[in-house]
């Protein structure tokens, strides 16, 4: 592969529908999926991507039913707890984009354990969007915009799009150059909808739980064979 993405953001999708195939509960689904997460994980550092953005769970996720929601908190301060040791030691840092103020306390200080745990990685920046979606991505920022133009700090004129991405969550990183959506679905459901500008899409059929090195290096081999453009000829 000539042409490697430094960023890549995945929408993990399918947990649910692999575990009603395989006549399991929806959390297992998620339990399995954890497993595809470590996978890309260490694909995306074997090929020298840069940064692998996850959108793990949605502002729209709040609207599951408790029990699930309860066990996918529960899964994720797991899984902290577990796999920080062995992500420091491969020299991942993990950043967390999104809100978090409607977590729990013992998730924000997951958070931030992971987060400090993990200050010091490298070789690959894992990006966890967690409460997150687009639009409340982009009116926080427009308040944060707002307020400097009320405040005299800011002229109104002066607002471009680099005054926008500047007060993203993702103000310092490259925009995605390669957006995934696992199990068919063709859409971006709230995710990085102003960064996704210029990101190449690709949506293969097979569910997250199943997602694994191969299936991502699948990805990267459709990626090489496009020719971006920016607009341009």
């Amino acid at each position: 592969m000539e042409k490697i993405p430094a960023h890549i953001a995945i929408i993990m999708d399918g947990n649910g529908r692999w575990a009603k195939a395989q006549g399991k509960d929806r959390c297992d689904g998620h339990i399995e999926g954890v497993v595809s997460v470590k996978a890309c994980i260490k694909a995306a550092l074997k090929r020298g991507v840069r940064y692998l953005t996850l959108y793990a769970f949605s502002t729209e996720n709040w609207g599951r039913p408790q029990a699930e929601v309860d066990a996918l908190m529960q899964l994720f301060c797991a899984s902290v707890t577990k796999e920080t040791p062995e992500l420091v030691e491969q020299g991942v840092q993990v950043r967390i984009i999104g809100r978090r103020d409607r977590f729990s306390e013992e998730v924000r200080e997951r958070l931030l354990h992971i987060e400090e745990s993990t200050a010091g990685g490298n070789k690959l920046t894992l990006v966890l969007a967690f409460d997150y979606s687009s639009k409340d991505e982009l009116v926080r920022a427009t308040r944060k915009v707002a307020e400097m133009v009320q405040n005299g700090k800011l002229k109104a004129e002066e607002i471009d799009d680099k005054i926008i991405s500047a007060h993203l969550d993702t103000a310092d990183m490259p925009d995605p150059d390669l957006i995934i959506r696992t199990s068919g679905e063709c859409r971006l459901s709230n995710f990085m909808l102003w960064q996704a500008s210029y990101a190449e899409m690709y949506f293969p059929q097979t569910m997250w739980p199943d997602f694994r090195e191969e299936a991502f290096d699948k990805a990267l081999e459709v990626y090489s064979e496009r020719e971006r453009r920016y607009g341009l000829l």
